[in-house]
C-alpha cells in the first residue's frame, strides 16, 4: 500500500471559501478532503497543521530558468530551489536561451537538463521564430504552449513581421496556447530613439494587434505580463466576442510602480516597464479581468543590472506568494483569489491533469503558510543565483511554512529538502 500522510486541523483554500478540513494523501495522490478524517491502516504519519492555511501549490507559467547559457544567473536547481521557498510546485520555464528552444533536438536537451536538475514540476515553452512554424507545430503535446516574442526582449527570439505571425497562428495546433509578449517593435524602437522606454502605448498597440491574429484565427491566445488597464479592458471585451484568451499579470505590476524606479535604479528595469501608480490602480480595478498571476522571473546578476547597459528583468519565485498574502490582510484579496490566481486558472487553461486544485484525485501539492508572520524581504538567504530582490526592504505579512510536491516534503521551514531530479515534467490534458 502507499505510504499516507494525514494533514489534520489546517484551514484549506477552496474555490468555495476558507474551511478547516483534514486532508489524506495516499502516495502522490490526494485521497480525501473533509473534516474529522479518520486514518486509515496502516498510516505512516498524523501531520498537525493546525494554525497553518493550506493552499494548492502555486504554478508559475512565466519563468526564466537561463538554463542553457546562462547558468551564471540561475539554473534549473536554483531557481526550482527559489519556486519551492517560494511555495511554487510547478514552473513553466520560457525559451529565450542561449541557444533558444526552438526545435526539437533544443527541446530535448533542455528536456533532459530539467529532468536531472529541477526539484519542483515543469514545462517548457517551444519559441518562435520566423522559419520554425511547421517544427514547432510538431512539439506541441510536448510543450506546455508556444512563446512568441512580437517585441524585442532578452535574447534573440523576435517575431516582428505579420507573414511569419499568421503562419505560427495558422500551424500550430488550435487546442495548443500561443503565449504573446505583446509589445510592439517599431513603437518600442520609436520611442527608445527618443529617450523614452516602452511607453504604454507599445503594449497596447500589441495586445489589440495579437487580439485581431487570434480572431482571424480562432485560435488560442495567452497574453504575458498585462501592464497596463487598457490592454485588460481589451481582453475582457475580446472574451465576450467569443475569443479564447488568458492574460496574465506579474506581482511588479501590481506591487511596484514608476515611483519606485529613484529607489530601484537599474534593479528596477523590466520589460514591460514599471507603470505609473494610476495605471497600477487600474490594474487592481480591473483585477476580475485577470486570469492569473505569474511572476517572469528574470534573474540577471548584480554586476549585470549595475553595469554600463543594464539588462531587462527581475527576480520574483521567491516574493510572489508574501506579496499577494500580504494584500489579504490590507482587504485587497480573499484567499480564495490567491488560489485562483495562482494555481487553480494556470492549471485550468494550460490543461494540467490533477494539478491547481485541493480535492481527492489530484496531486498531493500543497503550500502551507503562516499567514500572520511578520517580517521583512530581504536579500539575504535567497535560493535565487542572483541574489537580490527589488522588493528588499519591504514589510509583508505572511510566508511559505512548508510544500508538499506530489505528497512528499519538499520545503520546510527555510529549507529546500527536494534532492535535484525529483521534479517532474507535468501531463497535459
Amino acid at each position: 500500500m502507499a505510504k499516507q500522510i494525514l494533514l489534520r486541523g489546517g484551514r484549506v483554500v477552496t474555490p468555495q471559501g476558507v474551511q478547516r478540513l483534514d486532508i489524506l494523501i495516499r502516495g502522490e495522490q490526494i485521497a480525501a478532503v473533509q473534516p474529522d478524517l479518520m486514518a486509515e491502516a496502516p498510516l505512516a504519519e498524523v501531520r498537525d497543521v493546525d494554525g497553518f492555511v493550506v493552499l494548492p501549490g502555486l504554478i508559475d507559467v512565466h519563468v526564466h530558468l537561463r538554463e542553457p547559457g546562462g547558468e551564471h544567473k540561475e539554473d534549473f536547481t536554483t531557481g526550482t530551489c527559489a519556486a519551492l521557498a517560494g511555495g511554487v510546485t510547478t514552473v513553466f520555464a520560457m525559451p529565450n536561451t542561449s541557444p533558444p528552444i526552438t526545435d526539437r533536438a533544443t527541446f530535448e536537451e533542455v528536456a533532459a537538463r530539467a529532468a536531472a536538475k529541477a526539484v519542483c514540476d515543469y514545462g517548457l515553452y517551444i519559441g518562435a521564430t520566423p522559419h520554425n512554424a511547421e517544427e514547432a507545430a510538431t512539439l506541441c503535446r510536448q510543450a506546455v504552449g508556444l512563446k512568441m516574442y512580437i517585441g524585442s526582449s532578452t535574447g534573440d527570439l523576435l517575431v516582428d513581421r505579420f507573414g511569419a505571425q499568421i503562419e505560427h497562428f495558422e500551424r500550430y495546433p488550435k487546442d495548443g496556447i500561443i503565449a504573446v509578449h505583446a509589445e510592439n517593435e517599431e513603437a518600442v524602437q520609436y520611442y527608445a530613439a527618443r529617450g523614452q522606454h516602452r511607453p504604454p502605448i507599445c503594449a497596447g498597440l500589441a495586445t489589440a494587434y495579437v487580439l485581431a491574429l487570434a480572431e482571424q484565427t480562432g485560435h488560442r491566445l495567452h497574453v504575458c505580463h498585462v501592464s497596463t488597464a487598457y490592454e485588460l479592458t481589451l481582453i475582457h471585451e475580446a472574451r465576450r466576442r467569443g475569443l479564447r484568451v488568458t492574460c496574465e499579470v506579474t506581482p511588479h505590476h501590481l506591487f511596484l510602480t514608476t515611483e519606485d524606479w529613484a529607489r530601484l535604479g537599474p534593479l528596477g528595469k523590466v520589460n514591460p516597464p514599471l507603470r505609473t501608480p494610476q495605471e497600477v490602480e487600474g490594474l487592481w480595478s480591473l483585477r476580475e479581468a485577470i486570469d492569473m498571476i505569474a511572476t517572469d522571473h528574470a534573474p540577471h546578476t548584480l554586476a549585470e543590472k549595475q553595469g554600463a547597459s543594464p539588462p531587462s528583468g527581475l527576480p520574483g519565485l521567491e516574493t510572489m506568494l508574501p506579496l499577494l498574502l500580504t494584500a489579504v490582510h490590507e482587504g485587497r484579496l480573499s484567499l480564495p483569489d490567491i488560489a485562483r490566481w495562482t494555481a487553480q486558472r494556470p492549471a485550468e487553461t494550460f490543461g494540467l491533469a490533477r494539478k491547481g486544485r485541493i480535492a481527492a484525485g489530484y496531486d498531493a501539492d500543497l503550500t502551507l503558510v503562516d499567514l500572520d508572520a511578520e517580517w521583512t524581504i530581504g536579500n539575504e538567504g535567497l535560493y535565487t543565483r542572483c541574489g537580490w530582490t527589488p522588493f528588499a526592504g519591504r514589510a509583508v505579512r505572511g510566508r511559505t511554512a512548508h510544500v508538499y510536491l506530489r505528497g512528499r516534503l519538499a520545503f520546510s521551514e527555510g529549507r529546500v529538502l527536494a534532492e535535484a531530479g525529483s521534479g517532474r515534467a507535468v501531463m497535459l490534458e
